[in-house]
């Protein structure tokens, strides 16, 4: 590693400046609440661009611009299912969500949210929910790590060992040191360097190649279908690709960012900053891809990196067109986007470690400054596994990414869901739901049939099996029923969308 080239400095740089907010959370984190959701003080502009950067993982500039490269247009499909989820979720589960968490008893994680909802005696729903963030987790954690690790790899030619220790441990370390709270302020300037680099590289890009109309004219002569919509679509293919914004309703680490906003007041303000965010850079993501077409065809002596692995064609054209200082900040911008996602995951990960394993079952009576550390050490453990599981080289973790998104949106997307909008869901509805939605999920990956997305019959699945099944049970208690009201009434009275706009009072201890 050369510590006098540009790129290297600027990794060293932001990396360094990453570590600073991390000693920053750490001064700031008092309690378990802290370390875990940032004491539910966030505001508009963190709270909306920490769940962007959070989301967008390096798949954003690697991953998506790779597929535009190859194939056009027709991998914008996506694209499109993704923003019409997000918008959803913002809309109708982000305030609920914040605003029901605190009404159940100070709710920290999805599990204990669940338990306080359903009023489940026997934790079953707490264990359950718990282990499916884990398994799912620990992957997505791991390929992360795989991710960061090749990055390191081809920027500083190191061994793939190597790699991942660094690119593993700069992410690790502030999340130990500061938990929610350096992982919110980190994400927030991730989410900045993203937007800047997604909008000045194919900025560049269109300016090199001569202007729209000749990057349409070139990607024409290499191929007329490049530029169709619908290109080897099918109902099945386009349905796939939409739904993966269905995930959006289940993923814990987009979810704790609705729960951590200061008050239900914030969430309009955090959802117009967020979909303009991650409308912006998916269209900076795809316009990379697009106009990488003309410019390769355009220059093939240059092409050889792209071919020979189409998801590099961000990192290939940064350093073609941009000065080796301003190419180190682009290339930061993937670091960013790996760093972001990875640290939210390790936080949820041990969050449901320390509050749903640790505290709930071994240690109900322990201090806060205990569990705090406890969360630290929870962390380390994630990270420890996630780790061993990137170490071989040759792993394909990566590739199951999109199962556990589907996993993640078919066990807990019905559930929450019918949980903020129908009083008559019951636990065993719940439980039913995630059961159904997980096992469909599987069965449907393993079997690969019709080439349909697990998460179409997997959130069908859940959605029919928590409807049935809570039905057919007994009511929920009336002391369910009359917080399920009183967050309607809250919600309400904040602007936010709900189906009963009656007056109501603004509930107790809620900021609203």
């Amino acid at each position: 590693m050369d510590l006098s080239h540009p790129t290297t400095v600027t990794f060293l740089v932001y990396l360094l400046g990453m570590t600073a907010l991390g000693f920053a959370g750490w001064r700031s984190t008092k309690n378990l609440s802290d370390y875990i959701l940032g004491g539910r003080r966030l505001g508009a502009f963190i709270t909306a661009l920490s769940a962007g950067a959070s989301d967008m993982s390096g798949w954003l500039l690697m991953g998506l611009p790779g597929a535009v490269y190859a194939a056009g247009l027709s991998e914008c499909w996506i694209a499109i299912g993704l923003v019409a989820g997000a918008w959803f979720n913002w809309y109708l589960v982000a305030g609920r969500l914040r605003v029901y968490t605190e009404l159940a008893h100070n709710s920290l994680t999805l599990p204990d949210y669940f338990t306080r909802r359903f009023e489940d005696p026997g934790k079953l729903l707490r264990v359950l929910s718990a282990l499916i963030i884990l398994v799912f987790f620990t992957l997505y954690c791991a390929s992360g790590m795989v991710a960061g690790a090749r990055l390191f790899e081809r920027t500083f030619h190191l061994s793939y060992e190597t790699a991942l220790w660094g690119g593993a441990a700069a992410t690790v370390f502030y999340v130990f040191l500061g938990g929610f709270l350096a992982v919110s302020w980190t994400d927030t300037v991730q989410a900045m360097l993203m937007i800047v680099a997604l909008l000045l590289a194919p900025g560049v890009v269109l300016i090199k190649t001569g202007g729209f109309d000749e990057v349409i004219a070139i990607v024409r002569s290499v191929d007329p279908n490049h530029l169709n919509l619908f290109r080897g679509a099918s109902w099945v293919g386009i349905l796939s690709l939409l739904t993966w914004g269905l995930g959006y309703l289940g993923q814990p680490h987009i979810l704790i960012r609705f729960m951590s906003a200061s008050s239900v007041h914030v969430i309009p303000n955090a959802r117009r900053i967020s979909m303009t965010w991650m409308v912006l850079c998916l269209l900076g993501a795809m316009a990379v891809g697009f106009f990488g077409i003309a410019y390769f065809a355009e220059h093939p002596a240059h092409a050889a990196p792209v071919t020979a692995n189409r998801e590099t064609v961000f990192i290939t054209l940064s350093q073609l067109l941009f000065n080796p200082w301003l190419a180190g900040i682009l290339l930061a911008a993937i670091l960013a986007a790996v760093m972001s996602t990875l640290s939210c995951q390790l936080i949820v990960s041990a969050s449901a470690l320390t509050e749903d394993f640790y505290k709930a079952f071994l240690r109900p009576n322990a201090s806060q400054r205990e569990l705090v550390w406890i969360g630290r050490a929870m962390v380390l453990l994630v990270a420890g596994v996630a780790m061993v599981i990137a170490a071989d080289p040759a792993s394909r973790v990566l590739g199951l990414v999109g199962y556990a998104w589907a996993g993640f949106g078919s066990a807990f997307g019905p559930v929450i869901l019918l949980s903020l909008i129908w009083p008559r869901t019951t636990r065993r509805g719940a439980l039913a739901g995630m059961v159904a939605g997980a096992a469909t999920v599987i069965l449907w990956h393993n079997g690969g049939w019709w080439g349909l997305y697990e998460m179409v019959p997997g959130f069908a699945a859940g959605c029919v099996a928590t409807l049935l099944v809570s039905l057919l049970d007994h009511p929920p208690a009336p002391t369910v029923t009359d917080t399920f009201n009183r967050m309607l009434g809250a919600t309400a009275a904040a602007g936010q969308p709900s189906p009963d706009r009656r007056p109501a009072s603004e509930p107790s201890g809620i900021a609203v």
